[in-house]
């Protein structure tokens, strides 16, 4: 596992989340429409499907991802790793034990493969203040720290919104310096790892 290519986005999985929804409702659609045109049978068929699809989109790849996080915690735990620093990110989870030098990385969208792996593959930390715009629409909507592990880039969000907001913002603040704390505890695993 020390070794193992991170890779951030299982395909298979990221179409299955996507279009097996899909697929079921076609398939009521068709059944409704073959075999119950009218009926109590139609209306389940018919209303059911999309509605579990939503439920689907909605939690279910946020209760795998959450059942995954505590299975790469539990895998730290195991290995003897100590978890001095964890960020719970918008799709990644990030683990570190600062003194032994390694680091546990989960991804939304790669539930299959959780990762243990040395601070010295990251080659570089830093972070993105997201800032944009001109004049008085200066501002940001989005906060992260990134880092590389064997030129993969890794960006996990310290704040993320749906509007900009000044750079001197609570919240842009608040998301700065949680980036910043992650960039340096990567910076002091990187040191320590031996």
């Amino acid at each position: 596992m020390e070794n193992k290519k991170i890779k951030k986005i299982n395909l298979l999985y990221l179409l299955g989340y996507i279009f097996i929804p899909v697929i079921l409702i076609t398939i009521c659609y068709l059944i409704s429409y073959n075999f119950f045109r009218e009926g109590t049978m139609c209306v389940i068929l018919l209303l059911g499907s999309p509605f579990i699809s939503i439920i689907w989109w909605i939690f279910g790849g946020k209760i795998i991802f959450k059942k995954n996080k505590k299975r790469l915690e539990n895998m730290f735990k195991e290995q003897g790793l100590v978890q001095n620093n964890t960020f719970y990110g918008d799709g990644a989870e990030v683990i570190v034990d600062v003194n032994a030098g390694k680091i546990g990385l989960q991804f939304f969208w790669n539930p299959t493969e959780s990762y243990i792996i040395s601070a010295k593959r990251i080659g570089k930390a830093w972070v993105d203040d997201g800032k944009g715009g001109v004049g008085f629409m200066e501002g940001s909507s989005c906060v992260s720290f990134l880092f590389t592990i064997d030129d993969v880039k890794v960006r996990v969000y310290t704040f993320k919104s749906n509007q900009r907001f000044k750079m001197n913002s609570d919240y842009i603040l608040t998301g700065i310096s949680k980036a910043d704390k992650m960039v340096n505890v990567l910076e002091t695993a990187r040191q320590n790892d031996k």
